[in-house]
């Protein structure tokens, strides 16, 4: 039986089974797609202490080696469900396989909402972001748009209009949603101009680089070309917590319902990174909930000896 199961290889992820690694416990890290999660898209990290550069690709791929070489067991699963059965918890994956563990950590991380668009998949990182902390400073003097007209969207284009030549957010509803002393702070920048009533159609590129995007009134359905250098899409996140909800309680944005001490209702059921209601979501803080749950399963594990 393994002491530590963690449901997911993002950075949160990855901590936790470091740290219990480092504890004397066994640990299995299940991921369905690949490791590192979110910050695989940023093609370079300036802001994670100790480092002075990185791309997430590199963080993700130091940070398996590293969980690794301290006896790391991995899994490439898609998991279905867990079941508290007291004294041990049961796993299962779409793969049909079960594995049983002592204790689980819920690591499941978010996805970034998406435009839906044709080729935005591929963009990303190349000229799409949604992170002005992360990769802002790629863009300082530069033309950039801004998906969304929420809290997060205000807040992405404040950020960008201190180090980019102009910014324009693009917002499909005729008004902004996000609060008005954010707007009043963003709006009354020279730099920054908000179009409202407007759709994205189309993404640009030219070269084999993002050039810009193609916008339809949704009134009038006139059509305008937007050339930019890059978009920022700020229209929500998605966490993937439902097959959860009995172990853990979650909010009503979906994420689960703990505070810093990744704890749930559940015994032995921690919560880990993105997935969990939070202020802040970055590399340092999902690393820091790994670090939290991985410690508070092994007191629950050496507790129960």
């Amino acid at each position: 039986m393994i002491d530590v199961i963690v449901v997911g290889g993002g950075p949160a992820g990855m901590t936790a089974a470091l740290y219990a690694l480092r504890n004397g416990k066994s640990a299995l890290v299940i991921e369905k797609n690949g490791f590192g999660g979110q910050i695989t898209h940023s093609p370079k990290v300036e802001n994670y202490p100790g480092t002075l550069s990185m791309s997430g690709n590199e963080f993700a791929e130091h940070t398996l080696d590293q969980i690794l070489a301290q006896g790391a067991e991995i899994e490439f699963e898609t998991v279905t469900g867990v079941e508290d059965k007291g004294s041990y918890k049961l796993v299962t994956t779409e793969e049909g396989s079960t594995h049983e563990g002592r204790t689980v950590i819920l690591a499941t991380g978010v996805k970034h909402r998406m435009l839906g668009l044709p080729g935005e998949n591929e963009l990303v990182g190349e000229g799409i972001s949604f992170c002005a902390v992360c990769d802002g400073d790629f863009y300082k003097g530069k033309d950039v748009a801004v998906a969304g007209g929420g809290n997060s969207a205000l807040q992405e284009a404040i950020l960008l209009a201190e180090k980019c030549r102009s910014v324009t957010v693009l917002q499909d509803l005729d008004f902004c949603t996000g609060e008005q002393k954010l707007q009043d702070a963003l709006f009354s920048r020279p730099n920054v101009k908000l179009i409202t009533g407007t759709k994205i159609n189309a993404l640009r590129t030219g070269n084999g680089e993002f050039r810009g995007v193609e916008l339809e009134d949704r009134k009038s359905g006139e059509r305008q070309e937007l050339a930019c250098d890059g978009l920022f899409v700020a229209i929500g996140l998605i966490p993937e917590n439902e097959p959860y909800k009995e172990l853990a309680e979650l909010n009503s944005y979906g994420y689960f319902d703990s505070d810093e001490q990744c704890l749930t209702k559940t015994p032995g059921i921690f919560v880990a990174g993105d997935c969990r209601s939070k202020y802040i979501r970055q590399l340092t803080t999902a690393v820091a909930d790994g670090a939290t749950a991985a410690l508070a399963a092994c007191r629950y594990i050496n507790l129960q000896a």
